[in-house]
């Protein structure tokens, strides 16, 4: 069981560019230290014959076919903009001729 020294998490806050306090040094390096503890006893499990997942349960997408319908909702969108001119949104000019 390594303990994480104050000075590797100084380092590692230096590189982050991070300031810390003396106590959030102290904080940290305690909280490293528990994470990695975990983390050694996750290296003691067998997974030899364990397969490869991304998630912890099955998650299947399903599919509807793409199909092409009229929709007649134009002027219910329009009216959601903040501004309209005729059938078209009303944005300020952004380009200085």
């Amino acid at each position: 069981m390594t303990k994480i020294t104050k000075e590797e998490v100084k380092k590692v806050a230096h590189l982050a560019r991070l300031e810390l306090n003396e106590n959030e040094i102290n904080n940290h390096a305690e909280q490293l230290k528990k994470i990695l503890d975990y983390i050694r006893q996750l290296e003691k499990i067998d997974t030899e014959n364990v397969d490869p997942t991304t998630r912890a349960i099955e998650v299947i997408n399903v599919f509807r076919k793409d199909e092409k319908k009229k929709s007649d909702c134009k002027e219910e969108l329009l009216d959601l903009g903040p501004s309209r001119e005729d059938k078209y949104f009303k944005v300020p000019k952004i380009i200085n001729e």
